[in-house]
């Protein structure tokens, strides 16, 4: 075997084995990801699988060190927009075990969108009522929100990953963040998780 040949072999085996170490241990948050976009379990699937295809085949243009999630996140939304988002899409699939979302109850976590009161009313409520919540929003401000409050993306790898500008994702982010908070605060006060401001109406 030439040198360039045994070179090519261990660049590949590198390669591989940087995929199986940084790539795979993921798979449960681009999971996550795929069910935001396609609302069913098999959709899911089939959209990681591709993207993990994709991935490996370009593994090689990743540059070690840098963020391997939101390369990753990239992948998946243009494979969903290129292949996916399109194409006539399966009827809802109604599944038993799914990601949670009792985690989004903290998405409106910012400085200035929900006082402690209400963030803590949040955090208490049942997975079902913050699902319906998120389900709510329009794609681009449910992305925007699980990606950068679920994941923990910033701005710029928020927008990076969307293709959108920086002021976008802020944008989008803020409006998100408000339905979010006015759907879940009039359960809270309907349940009885918070107290109604005197002289508004029930």
């Amino acid at each position: 075997m030439s040198v360039t040949a045994e070179a090519e072999v261990t660049d590949h085996g590198s390669s591989a084995e940087r995929f199986e170490r940084d790539a795979l241990p993921l798979l449960d948050q681009l999971y996550g990801v795929a069910r935001r976009y396609t609302r069913n379990q098999a959709d899911a699937e089939d959209l990681v699988q591709e993207t993990m295809v994709r991935a490996y085949g370009s593994f090689h243009t990743y540059r070690d060190g840098t963020n391997i999630r939101a390369w990753l996140f990239k992948i998946l939304t243009n494979t969903w927009t290129n292949s996916y988002h399109t194409a006539q899409r399966r009827p809802d699939v109604v599944v038993t075990e799914t990601i949670s979302d009792a985690q989004l109850a903290v998405a409106a976590r910012s400085e200035t969108d929900l006082a402690s009161a209400e963030l803590a009313a949040l955090e208490s409520m049942g997975e079902p009522e913050v699902r319906a919540a998120v389900a709510a929003l329009p794609e681009p401000q449910r992305m925007v929100v699980y990606y950068a409050d679920v994941v923990g993306l910033r701005y710029q790898e928020v927008a990076h990953v969307l293709d959108v500008p920086v002021g976008t994702v802020m944008s989008r982010l803020h409006r998100g963040r408000r339905r979010l908070r006015e759907h879940l605060i009039e359960f809270a006060y309907r349940s009885g998780y918070l107290a109604r401001p005197a002289g508004t109406a029930a």
